[in-house]
């Protein structure tokens, strides 16, 4: 009896967000859609190999199209979603999709598809994407109250790799039983959900500023300022922007892995994608639990394990080998992303938000473009193995550096003890050691802070192992409160 109840109160804990109507839908309808998207993306890859003759580099330059227009569009696109009405935006942009969707579905179901017609047809999908992702992102924090966001973001995180597990996996099967054309067709057939899901939520739930934004409140330079003077909220976007363009090419290096060096059919072509969905999807569920605002050392801490695996991917000798290495792999991908987009989202003044997760969706993704036409050519030349362990090591050098530049800022070091158990600590280097058994717990401290001053909170000691702040899993510094006209946070 006590085992079941431990279970539904751990269930009740990681699904909470799901309580609310309108995430409920949202995730719904992002669900579905996602499945589709990757069960084309997968169809697609397929498609470049053979239309290309096996060319990674050719699946170099469609990633590139796909992620370009976020690297052109995705700033004007934040300042769009800081502006008007979210969901009206993420209708319209989901609309360009499905509809774009279909006409390359069509197209490929006809048998007349051309290398050039994915090329086309990847930057007018990568166009829609650019205006959806940003605004998307921002959105959610009006679907759920403050508390409720660490698990609304993580439970967002675990759709996408639910979606990344079953969508490989069902074009696999579809591919071996079919043809590209009707995996296409399935696919964007799926791709319309959100649009109905965005119709259905009711308006007068969401949790929206009450004065509209105006466009001199909203420029693009502001928000760029606001970050620059944020340190908290710098360190992050730009350990990501690394990480983004080099380390995260898996769409270009797995499929080109599995097919080329592994000589991988129809039925066994996703698996790779597959076991990495796994370990991401258990990355996000990890991080459900989450209901404070995670410390910078959980960011760098993931981003350094990250890189390890990776390296070990890139060298593995065998299909099976890599598969089993794709899953802690996936676990810190998500892990580290998830905990990045958390520490921006949290940080930031919700009047600056859409334009600040622009520039966060601006360095993680827009930066594909280069790292995958990289990556494709790196693979062509010196083989697709090395581009992979050859980004783990890039990854886990700015890690590192990231790491260094916190210490120096914070004017911390780190200080391993060995007994009576290994123990990696923090230690001030501006103040007198204190004691390894901490006297105060920051119940007892009030601290106020709000998100629109440019100096950041000061950081309490954190354990970037179990997500616990001062070693108390779940302790804030604080009560956080969530009202219709932005955020604010206090005792």
């Amino acid at each position: 009896m006590r085992g079941r109840t431990r279970v539904r109160a751990v269930l009740s804990t990681t699904f909470r967000s799901l309580q609310v109507r309108n995430y409920r839908l949202f995730a719904t309808g992002q669900l579905i859609k996602l499945v589709g998207v990757w069960m084309m993306f997968t169809a697609q890859d397929w498609l470049v190999l053979d239309l290309s003759g096996n060319s990674p580099g050719a699946l170099g330059v469609v990633t590139a199209l796909q992620f370009l227009p976020v690297l052109l569009l995705t700033l004007w696109s934040g300042k769009l979603a800081d502006r008007y009405d979210k969901r009206k935006l993420l209708i319209l942009s989901n609309g360009m999709f499905a509809v774009t969707a279909i006409l390359f579905a069509i197209l490929v179901a006809s048998g007349v598809v051309v290398l050039w017609h994915v090329f086309l047809f990847a930057g007018l999908l990568g166009i829609a994407n650019a205006i959806e992702t940003p605004v998307r992102q921002a959105f959610v924090s009006e679907l759920v109250e403050l508390r409720l966001l660490p698990n609304a973001l993580a439970l967002s995180a675990a759709t996408f790799n639910t979606a990344r597990i079953g969508g490989p996996a069902l074009a696999g099967v579809a591919l071996a039983t079919f043809d590209t054309g009707p995996v296409f067709l399935i696919a964007t057939a799926l791709a319309v959900a959100p649009v109905f899901s965005y119709l259905m939520m009711r308006t007068t739930d969401l949790f929206r500023a009450e004065k509209p934004a105006t466009g001199d409140e909203t420029k693009i330079v502001d928000g760029l300022k606001y970050v620059w003077k944020r340190h908290d909220l710098l360190l992050p976007i730009a350990l990501m922007s690394a990480v983004g363009m080099i380390g995260f090419n898996f769409p270009v290096t797995l499929a080109a892995l599995a097919k080329i060096n592994f000589h991988a059919g129809p039925s066994t072509f996703g698996l790779l994608t597959t076991a990495l969905a796994v370990g991401a999807l258990g990355g996000a569920l990890a991080g459900s639990g989450r209901r404070a605002r995670p410390g910078v050392y959980v960011v760098l801490g993931a981003a350094v394990a990250f890189g390890i695996f990776e390296i070990a991917v890139g060298f593995a000798p065998s299909f099976m080998v890599a598969m089993i290495l794709l899953v802690p792999t996936g676990f810190f991908s998500i892990y580290l992303a998830q905990a990045a987009n958390h520490r921006v989202q949290m940080g930031v003044d919700s009047a600056y938000r859409g334009r600040v997760m622009a520039l966060y969706v601006l360095v993680f993704l827009g930066t594909t473009p280069i790292g995958a036409s990289l990556a494709g050519w790196w693979g062509e030349h010196f083989g697709v193995p090395s581009s992979i362990w050859g980004g783990g090591i890039v990854c886990l050098v700015a890690s590192i550096a990231a790491l260094v530049w916190q210490l120096r800022t914070s004017g911390e070091r780190l200080s391993l003890r060995v007994r009576p158990r290994p123990r990696l600590r923090l230690v001030s280097t501006r103040e007198e050691v204190v004691s390894p058994t901490p006297a105060v717990t920051p119940a007892r401290r009030s601290r106020c802070w709000s998100p629109s001053r440019s100096a950041p909170p000061p950081e309490p000691r954190f354990a970037w192992w179990d997500g616990s702040w001062d070693g108390i899993p779940g302790r804030t510094n604080g009560r956080s409160t969530r009202h219709k006209s932005g955020l604010s946070v206090g005792p």
